[in-house]
């Protein structure tokens, strides 16, 4: 294990100069840690990096936690500790489903890091399922997050339920108010790379424009905006639940391919509705702020702010959903008649002239086909590449992401060639089980 191999696996080329002074500080330290800096500059891979060479792969038992503000950060935070290949096990720990549920996995994966929101942390360790007295090291992500949404109740009952702490990890994109007491850091090296001259500077890879809408209702404008982007990704933001049904409804009358994402929605749904974006099946999230933290969704092209964000760190926290790690971004501040730039938005911005002559409503590259059987029926990646290239005649270059279940799969294959698979899968068997293949999401066309 040694990180050159770790960083090909992730096909990286190289650590920024915040993830190598945060490698510094915690392998030459004994000292906590404050990591403030900007949304998409890669702080997971900080912490996780350093971290996994400080714990013993030779033991069964948890050695770190990371506590996180929301199921959808837990889910991709493990997910980027295995894509980086060490012989570490980690385990996703949320709501959503039973604690007993979880507890068997812990006892069958015997996990050396979790990564849990923090009432279901404290819930497992009040059951007995954790034994809260072998974790060393503490990560709180979105630390800032955790306050804002009301769980400092419940992060003090993480705090005082590890007694033999050695290390603290906090992380921010922001830099927010004095870290509360109840965290009891001592020695602290903060490494901070919030100012515009820290030399992390996301921003710099975001083109900012303003778009002008000749309604109030920027309905209209919004679709021609959408529209003269061709097939790119983009994510809208508002303000409200039912603004954003309104407007993914206006958005798939149109023919869009959409995907909506708040808190009104079941959990269930959320993830379904995120993961068909992230895989290229929608070409548009309609959003709350809900989607502006803790979600890491690669190669988003356009940010778009329908409703003007209410304040500041919204607008930091939005932006960032695009640019990640050296990718470039656009972002647009949609204003009707009457609205004007925040005064938090402290430069001027070029108007972007949506053109005339704009063609047909972009349709996605890919399609998601639900699979009816997962992990449970000894189903794996492979066996669904297999079946498809085998059975359904498609290509590895047609073939996208693919996600195993416990009970279904889900896997993004060429759009042009859905209908393809869906007639060549009927009635026969991946792995010697018969089972359901049907098409998943808003298709439109």
């Amino acid at each position: 294990m040694n990180i050159d191999s770790i960083l090909e696996k992730l096909h990286i080329e190289s650590l920024n100069k915040m993830q190598l002074d945060v490698a510094k500080a915690m392998s030459t330290t004994a000292d906590d840690v404050v990591i403030l800096s900007p949304t998409g500059s890669g702080k997971t891979l900080a912490y996780l990096l350093p971290l996994v060479f400080k714990l013993n792969t030779t033991v069964d038992f948890l050695q770190a936690v990371v506590i996180v503000p929301s199921r959808e950060l837990a889910k991709q935070s493990v997910e980027v500790l295995r894509s980086m290949g060490v012989p570490l096990r980690g385990l996703a720990l949320y709501g959503g489903r039973t604690a007993m549920e979880e507890h068997k996995e812990i006892k069958k994966v015997l996990p050396h890091v979790v990564f849990s929101t923090p009432g279901r942390f404290n819930d497992h360790v009040s059951k007995g399922n954790i034994n809260p007295r072998s974790v060393r090291f503490l990560v709180l992500d979105e630390f800032d997050k955790c306050l804002e949404m009301g769980f400092e109740e419940e992060m003090k009952q993480v705090f005082k339920s590890l007694p033999l702490l050695e290390r603290r990890i906090l992380l921010s994109a922001t830099r927010s108010n004095e870290i509360p007491l109840f965290v009891n850091i001592d020695k602290v090296s903060e490494i901070d790379y919030t100012e515009p001259d820290s030399g992390i500077s996301v921003s710099d890879r975001i083109s900012n424009f303003v778009v002008r809408s000749p309604q109030k209702d920027k309905l209209e404008t919004l679709s021609r905006l959408l529209r003269s982007f061709g097939n790119s990704s983009s994510i809208v933001f508002l303000n409200y639940r039912d603004s954003v049904e309104r407007t993914a409804k206006y958005l798939s009358e149109q023919g869009f391919v959409t995907s909506t994402y708040h808190g009104g929605l079941e959990q269930k749904d959320r993830e379904d509705n995120l993961y068909v974006f992230s895989n290229g099946s929608s070409t548009v999230l309609v959003s709350t702020d809900l989607a502006s933290r803790g979600l890491d969704i690669p190669d988003v092209d356009n940010i778009i702010h329908y409703h003007l964000p209410q304040g500041e760190a919204e607008y930091t926290h939005r932006v960032g959903r695009t640019a990640r790690w050296d990718a470039v971004g656009r972002a647009f501040v949609l204003l009707g008649p009457e609205e004007k730039l925040p005064e938090f938005v402290d430069q001027e911005l070029p108007e972007y002239v949506i053109p005339d002559d704009l063609g047909d409503i972009p349709q996605p590259r890919m399609a998601t086909i639900y699979i009816g059987k997962g992990k449970k029926d000894k189903i794996s990646k492979s066996d669904v590449l297999g079946f498809l290239c085998k059975k359904c005649s498609l290509t590895s270059n047609q073939i996208g992401r693919i996600d195993v279940a416990d009970r279904y799969c889900y896997v993004a294959v060429a759009r042009n060639k859905a209908k393809q698979v869906l007639k060549l899968a009927n009635g026969e068997k991946i792995k010697g089980v018969k089972t359901e293949f049907k098409l998943k999401g808003n298709s439109n066309r």
